[in-house]
């Protein structure tokens, strides 16, 4: 299996080339279905160890249903195949230039989730125009076993978050343990109390908003991924579900740019436009460096062929 490693603010990305399992005709969702329904096996065997790595997102390239777009792809990690993921976005964007597939400038790539446009800028700094983003609840309180009362917004950016802010605990690197382990049990409680998506889509992902230090930054989040990692960038979808609650409060304006800071101080410059439909179409920009480029081998007497899953 060819694949292109590359990280995006700190978050991994694999490109897979080839060497994947066939996944038919028809759409983009359909295809992303039968690899979560049928290939499981396959889709963990790349992310875990002792390929993959904690917090890594697979990037399988398909191809695509429309004509205008350079590239179909299926996003994934160790626990879910995604609908749709920002930083992968960047750093498939940067993956396909460093082959010589694309060039600067503005290209279309269709994910499950729908079609997103790219702008790259250089080598390494791409702009992603993302799908329609909208808040779907503010003010929902949950009883969070452990920790009682949280309250937070359910908003959709390509994946289902559950938005706190501002965050019960520091958003610091040295509270990454006790942040992962809060924002667990709230997506478990989310799920426990059907709190999510208008036609029951679980939350994947838990965010907590905090102040940052520095002026020149609006603000920092700790995000929890499907795989229980938090994210070391400061997530594309995510930023674009926070992105939905900004302009649903009135506190950002229509093409007002601002700074996003990780939990590792990884950084995207953010901003929106109103999107058709009642939410906003989210600009986030970035940048993704190549790692590495490697063949995978699965040797049948390999015992941990499809990575260890402790």
């Amino acid at each position: 299996m060819h694949v292109i490693d590359s990280h995006t603010g700190g978050e991994p990305t694999r490109v897979i080339l080839d060497g994947a399992p066939e996944l038919g005709s028809g759409s983009l969702t359909e295809r992303a279905s039968r690899l979560a329904t049928e290939h499981e096996a396959f889709y963990r065997s790349v992310m875990l160890e002792p390929r993959g790595q904690p917090a890594m997102v697979g990037a399988l390239l398909v191809e695509p249903v429309d004509p205008t777009c350079v590239a179909g792809v299926i996003y994934f990690d160790v626990d879910a195949v995604l609908g749709m993921c920002g930083h992968g976005t960047i750093g498939l964007t940067v993956t396909l230039a460093h082959l010589g597939r694309i060039g600067i400038g503005q290209h279309r790539i269709e994910t499950s989730a729908g079609v997103v446009t790219v702008n790259l800028h250089d080598a390494n700094t791409v702009t992603v125009t993302n799908i329609e983003s909208r808040r779907v609840r503010q003010g929902v309180t949950l009883n969070v076993a452990g920790y009682g009362q949280i309250t937070g917004d359910v908003a959709y950016g390509g994946n289902w978050f559950f938005i706190v802010d501002p965050s019960p605990i520091p958003v610091e690197p040295a509270n990454i343990r006790e942040l992962t382990d809060m924002t667990v049990a709230i997506r478990e409680a989310s799920i426990t109390h059907g709190v999510g998506g208008e036609k029951g889509e679980p939350i994947d992902h838990v965010i907590f908003q905090d102040d940052s230090p520095d002026p020149s930054v609006h603000s920092r989040n700790f995000v929890l991924c499907p795989d229980d990692n938090y994210d070391r960038s400061p997530c594309g979808t995510g930023s674009s579900a926070r992105l939905a609650c900004l302009a649903a409060d009135g506190c950002l304006a229509p093409g007002q740019e601002i700074i996003q800071q990780s939990v590792i101080g990884s950084s995207y410059r953010l901003s929106y436009q109103p999107g058709p439909n009642g939410g906003i179409i989210p600009s986030i920009t970035g940048q993704a460096f190549v790692m590495a480029e490697a063949n995978l081998f699965f040797d049948k007497d390999d015992p941990f062929r499809n990575g260890i899953d402790t």
